[in-house]
């Protein structure tokens, strides 16, 4: 087994292992599969069918049940984890302490108290943690960061970023409704994505204050759940269906967020962002996972109007995820650098969300510290009553 102590030197074909049989982890299989360097060859996960199905489709013979024989058997490089976010913070640090690298899914964990431990580990391991924010993989994404990044729009000083849908709750009584397994609802699950697109297109920002609220009005009545085969584990609805957030940026900048689940708005989903900047604009609307999202610069000056239609590409998603931590396992000499420590600046925005729905309070944070044990805030607001999600 490769330990903490002794570093990957490999020189050949990277071994890897997949943790969670479901859609996203067989995204990262299809990835180990098709990308040159690394070569597939253990997953785990608990449902007996799909292990042997996807065992026999990608030639993969070492088939676990539990995660922790995948890890002790060792022989690994790389780890995938694509499993309810509960278990994402007790797998990943088992795989970092055991000397493997690790791609979660997102999002990093429940809390930011627990991002922190997987943090931590990466750091006593050497070893490299990132999680998967695939959305930003997008081409209509990378498109209109291009477009930023020539200077397209000028300085973006605000934007209103959304996922929205209408009736996509992830199955009412499976572990996304359960507070302690999932760590909340939309906010956590698809808000995480927004969030994270959002602060990449404005050159990843500090967010310095957070006010929230949630909403919880159909969920727990059995409304605006979504055909699926999630594990049913006969939860109460403990999660909310809408959150509606303010964050304010340093230097004054500002993103307006909303996500939903179940609202009663235009049938399906549809996601993405309109910016405002100082010498244009953007919009990017994608209706229903379509590949490539409709995208619009606004430009001009006055009643001039110079706007253009960007046609974008559908992007790489997971594959240029995972090929891009497969580039960073490769550059040992900057493994320090890829620590999970973004995904935990998402985790504790989050965080300070939830808790100012709590309140009623804005929530301010403290500038992101290496090694901090938990999001300090400090409530700027009197508190009023609200309804918890």
């Amino acid at each position: 087994m490769t330990t903490a102590s002794t570093p990957t030197t490999r020189a050949t074909t990277l071994r890897a292992g997949v943790i969670g049989l479901g859609w996203a982890g067989q995204q990262h299989m299809d990835a180990y599969a098709k990308l040159p360097g690394v070569e597939l060859v253990a997953i785990a996960g608990m449902e007996d069918g799909p292990r042997a199905e996807l065992g026999e489709k990608y030639g993969v013979t070492r088939r676990y049940s539990d995660w922790r024989d995948l890890v002790a058997d060792g022989d690994l490089d790389v780890v995938s984890v694509a499993v309810p976010t509960f278990l994402h913070a007790p797998i990943a640090v088992g795989a970092l302490e055991a000397g493997i690298h690790v791609l979660s899914e997102k999002p990093i964990a429940r809390t930011a108290v627990e991002a922190q431990t997987m943090v931590d580990a990466a750091h006593r391991s050497g070893r490299v943690l990132e999680v998967a924010f695939n959305h930003r993989r997008r081409g209509d994404v990378e498109a209109l960061k291009a477009a930023i990044d020539a200077g397209q729009i000028g300085r973006p000083y605000h934007a209103r970023a959304v996922w929205l849908r209408r009736a996509g709750i992830p199955a009412l009584g499976s572990w996304f409704t359960n507070r302690e397994m999932a760590g909340g609802g939309p906010l956590i699950d698809i808000g995480v994505h927004v969030l994270d697109y959002a602060l990449h297109l404005f050159g990843e920002p500090q967010v310095t204050a957070v006010s929230a609220v949630t909403h919880s009005e159909l969920g727990t009545r059995g409304r605006g759940g979504a055909k699926s085969d999630k594990q049913h584990v006969g939860s109460a609805y403990e999660v909310e269906d809408l959150a509606s957030l303010l964050l304010r940026l340093e230097g004054g900048g500002s993103i307006v967020l909303e996500t939903s689940w179940a609202a009663y708005r235009p049938a399906g989903d549809e996601f993405g962002i309109t910016l405002y900047g100082t010498e244009g604009g953007a919009d990017l609307r994608v209706v229903d996972y379509a590949p490539a999202g409709e995208l619009t610069i606004f430009t001009g000056e006055g009643e001039e109007v110079e706007d253009v239609a960007v046609t974008a590409d559908a992007g790489r998603g997971h594959l240029a995820v995972v090929e891009t931590f497969l580039e960073h396992v490769a550059d040992q000499a900057n493994w320090s650098h890829w620590d999970g420590s973004l995904a935990l600046d998402r985790a504790r925005v989050i965080d300070a969300a939830y808790e100012s729905a709590r309140l009623g309070a804005e929530v301010r944070l403290s500038p992101a510290t290496a090694g901090l044990d938990d999001t300090t805030t400090t409530e700027t607001a009197t508190p009023t009553e609200t309804p918890e999600a």
